[in-house]
């Protein structure tokens, strides 16, 4: 069985992705990660988007959003 990628939020911060993980930007330019855990920008200030430089903490960033559980048809 392959390891599971699990995606925590940080508060008022970024993604953090523990994993197996291949990321792809709009562009579709695809980032294989090498490392254990990567760090996904949420506030669109990083000047390594779509990775977290801590530009979050220096602009104020709030994340008002929470995960909802979506009701089951």
């Amino acid at each position: 069985m392959t390891e599971a990628t699990k995606i925590t939020t940080l508060d008022n911060g970024p993604f953090l992705v523990t994993g197996p993980a291949v990321i792809t930007d709009a562009a579709g330019q695809a980032y294989h990660s090498e490392r254990e855990t990567i760090a996904l920008c949420r506030c669109g200030g990083s000047t390594t988007r779509p990775f977290c430089d801590g530009a979050h903490s220096k602009l104020g960033f709030s994340a008002a959003e929470r995960a909802v559980q979506q009701a089951s048809a």
